[in-house]
């Protein structure tokens, strides 16, 4: 079984679209905000407890998983191959998806307005990275290690291809809420 994922473009998802039972591992706020059309949330964080749900509708259609840009979609098909469930990552995303002028869908009441997780990092981060530098300078060089700590977990994240802070931010209430 090969490690990388099984993967299609926005050209070839869209025209087998009806192939497909979409699953958009974001977080319920981001779903919120625009999803592939049909698709069915189920956040990366969840996954592992959605295995049976999964595995059902694997038996119907092929699984496509959707993410903002396609990275954590990814992830998401390396977990469910580890349990034999077969699915497949559309790249680059919702952000794919609608730049080749395909519609998302919307709940009731119109689009959300959270921010997508890979925003909420970096303003997490930066904020993380200046706080950390400006009590550095202002209180005590010590605090400067909040800033390493930072730089530190997004190198980890970069060669891990994980993110511990997108998941911490995942459960907040406003990425929480349907």
């Amino acid at each position: 079984m090969s490690s990388s994922p099984a993967l299609l473009d926005v050209s070839q998802a869209h025209a087998r679209r009806s192939e497909f039972r979409i699953v958009d591992v974001r977080t319920p706020g981001e779903y919120a905000s625009g999803h592939l059309p049909g698709a069915l949330n189920i956040p990366l964080d969840r996954i592992g407890s959605s295995l049976t749900e999964l595995r059902e509708a694997a038996e119907g259609q092929d699984l496509l998983l959707v993410c903002a840009s396609g990275s954590r979609s990814q992830n998401a098909v390396r977990t469910l191959a580890k349990h034999g469930i077969a699915a497949t990552s559309l790249t680059g995303g919702t952000t794919s998806w609608s730049a080749h002028g395909h519609p998302l869908d919307y709940p009731a009441g119109g689009p959300g307005r959270v921010w997508a997780m890979e925003r909420q990092v970096r303003l997490t981060a930066g904020a993380l990275v200046l706080l950390g530098l400006a009590l550095g300078l202002l209180v005590h060089p010590a605090f400067q290690l909040l800033s390493a700590g930072i730089a530190a977990g997004l190198v980890f994240s970069a060669l891990t291809d994980t993110c511990g802070m997108a998941v911490v931010l995942g459960r907040l209430p406003f990425n929480r809420r349907r």
